[in-house]
């Protein structure tokens, strides 16, 4: 569920006053994510996106988000574009929550899959960062390396509730994270948050990125890193080697990967899918059941943190560390 805030018609009807978009003829909230209230709107002037930030979301983040948006769609990448009003800032205010009208975005996301679908989305990454080396906005990440400890206390003694043993477990991975991550690789603006469901395709093809908000300055290896994770395992748990190679070769064909970063890969995959179990294991413990936050249930990746531990070279993913396979 993806509507936290209720948005009455007159209300919205004034909101879109500030816009040349015609006559509000429907809207309807849209189920899917977790983090904001967002509403497919169809007006005169066509089909868009209503976004209200809700209270997860920093609001002195917005303006790095929303130029973003407008840098990447600059650059040619197919991503929600904020409308502009015809006076005043792009960031609003509805139902006593930043608002913002974006674009609509053609398309789909996959609930299965293929190697090339992780091929393009492997390059479509690539083109993301490339697109960004010239924007000028700066954005801490705050899910990163050093902030996973204190995710983690925040769980507290109740992490053993989720499985047996699972607090120690936690530690010694931990341990071994903030002892080996990779310093001094190239970075930029990342995604962060690149799963199946912030990407579109259309007739086969990707037709774009969504949900930008987690995006961030990091290690651009560390994006592709998340993308393992997300992409790569299948239903069952099991690690697909094929459908990795084509991510990671499809990010190569567009941004070539040093060795550095080569070597880097599998250290920054454990970290891609720690941040992801401490994440879902904080809200599965605080977030009461009653609420409209989706939970999601942190064994799986806590499943994938236990593969990823075993890799020890990038070539375990079945890519070739030197040039592109033919």
């Amino acid at each position: 569920m993806a509507v936290y805030t209720d948005v009455p018609e007159p209300d919205l009807a004034a909101f879109l006053a500030r816009y040349d978009v015609g006559r509000l003829l429907s809207y309807k909230g849209i189920a899917e994510g977790v983090e904001n209230s967002n509403f497919l709107l169809r007006a005169e002037g066509g089909t868009f996106i209503l976004t209200l930030y809700e209270k997860r979301v920093n609001r002195d983040d917005l303006p790095f988000f929303i130029g973003l948006m407008e840098h990447l769609a600059g650059k040619g990448l197919s991503c929600p574009l904020p409308v502009q009003p015809r006076e005043g800032e792009t960031l609003g205010e509805l139902a006593g929550r930043p608002a913002a009208l974006f674009t609509f975005l053609e398309g789909m996301w996959t609930r299965r899959p293929s190697a090339e679908h992780c091929r393009a989305v492997g390059a479509a990454l690539a083109g993301m960062h490339l697109a960004v080396r010239d924007y000028a906005g700066e954005r801490r990440n705050a899910l990163s390396v050093d902030a996973w400890r204190g995710l983690f206390e925040g769980a507290g003694p109740r992490a053993g509730e989720v499985e047996e043993g699972l607090p120690a477990e936690i530690e010694g991975e931990l341990r071994a994270l903030e002892s080996g991550w990779p310093q001094g690789l190239p970075s930029g603006v990342i995604h962060a948050d690149l799963f199946p469901d912030n990407v579109f395709f259309l007739s086969g093809e990707l037709s774009g990125l969504i949900d930008f908000y987690f995006a961030c300055n990091d290690i651009l290896a560390y994006d592709l890193a998340i993308c393992l994770c997300a992409w790569c395992f299948e239903q069952d748990g099991a690690f697909n080697v094929t459908k990795a190679r084509g991510l990671i070769d499809g990010y190569r064909s567009v941004r070539p990967l040093s060795e550095a970063e080569l070597d880097a890969l599998p250290m920054l995959a454990r970290g891609a899918a720690m941040r992801f179990l401490l994440t879902r294991l904080y809200d599965w413990i605080h977030i009461p059941d009653t609420s409209f936050v989706t939970k999601k249930d942190p064994r799986e990746y806590l499943r994938k943190s236990r593969f990823l531990r075993q890799v020890r070279d990038v070539r375990e993913y079945g890519i070739e560390r030197e040039g592109l396979p033919a």
